[in-house]
């Protein structure tokens, strides 16, 4: 499954005497027909979700009448996303649905919100003040559904907005690195990809300021995951964007992050200083002001317990992978 995708929604007839269905198709939401007719059953706690593999799973609702009401969820590649068919329609409705507390149409809402990025970037670039909050909030949804479904609408908007989000990016970048670091691995993987969706497509001098508090935060494992968001990020500075930015100020980054708990921190943090030295032997020029090596200006810039451990690491070679590549 790509890093961006969609959802589509169907409920399963069930045949027996104790269950009932409802059918619903989302695959074209907004046709002119508007929000397609969903029964409403008051349901009761008890739900499970199911993978049937090929990006589907099955969510079994139990109703208060005994009867379980199952519902097929389908990921859907974003570039295999149709476009609206009532682009007005689905704009006027967007807001409303996002907030809706019915789970149906919060997703068919949050598919929508996708196509109108995808198709209608200029209309959908109006409500974004009114969309990042709702789908903010839909992130912190318990029901794992609509929880992806936000994520990857996150990744959508990252990719087809670029800078125009820096300013909305707080609360989306909190929730994403939340849900990289826990338990439930397809939400895991697809908050990694929307985070891989962020670190390419905003500028990284926007970005890094935005990383940079979630390398100190309490959580080793957003640590671990700020980290590696920070470590894509800075090649995209190139050799002279680092220079510009402050390569001493990246590289007591990295520095810090040597000896944090987590393995996968400590390696962002080798991985960071060794593009780092390779940024700074390509923009050095020898002359008399300026250290000539790479070894003089660590020695020249910093203590020598830090000196030391950036030396220590990227003496040994600069060979390794890329994370998130």
């Amino acid at each position: 499954m790509s890093e961006v995708g969609c959802m589509d929604i169907k409920t399963l007839p069930e045949t027996g005497s104790n269950r009932s269905s409802t059918i619903g198709g989302f695959d074209k939401p907004c046709n002119g027909n508007g929000v397609a007719n969903i029964e409403e059953h008051p349901v009761t706690t008890t739900s499970s979700m199911v993978s049937a593999g090929n990006g589907v799973v099955s969510v079994e609702s139990g109703l208060e009448n005994g009867n379980v009401e199952v519902t097929e969820v389908e990921y859907i590649e974003s570039e295999n996303l149709s476009d609206l068919e009532d682009v007005d329609t689905c704009i006027k409705e967007l807001v409303a649905g996002l907030d809706s507390k019915d789970w149906v149409l919060l997703c068919e809402s949050l598919n929508n919100a996708r196509r109108l990025s995808k198709f209608h970037e200029e209309k959908m670039l109006d409500m974004l003040g009114d969309v990042i909050p709702l789908i903010v909030k839909s992130l912190k949804n318990p029901r794992s559904a609509v929880c992806k479904t936000a994520i990857m609408a996150s990744g959508d908007l990252f990719i087809t907005y670029k800078d125009h989000i820096i300013d909305s990016v707080d609360p989306l970048l909190v929730q994403l690195l939340l849900k990289s670091s826990q338990d439930k691995r397809f939400l895991c993987e697809a908050a990694e990809k929307a985070l891989v969706a962020l670190t390419t497509s905003v500028s990284p001098t926007l970005l890094l300021p935005k990383l940079q508090p979630h390398l100190l935060g309490k959580n080793p494992r957003i640590r671990a995951k700020a980290s590696m968001c920070f470590c894509r990020s800075v090649p995209r500075l190139g050799a002279e964007g680092i220079k510009a930015y402050g390569i001493d100020k990246l590289i007591l980054v990295a520095v810090r992050q040597l000896s944090d708990k987590l393995p996968e921190s400590r390696e962002a943090a080798r991985t960071l200083l060794s593009q780092l030295q390779t940024a700074y032997e390509e923009s050095a020029v020898p002359n008399e002001s300026e250290p000539c090596s790479w070894e003089q200006f660590c020695s020249s810039t910093f203590p020598p317990s830090t000196a030391q451990a950036v030396l220590r690491v990227t003496g040994v070679g600069r060979e390794g992978p890329i994370l998130g590549s």
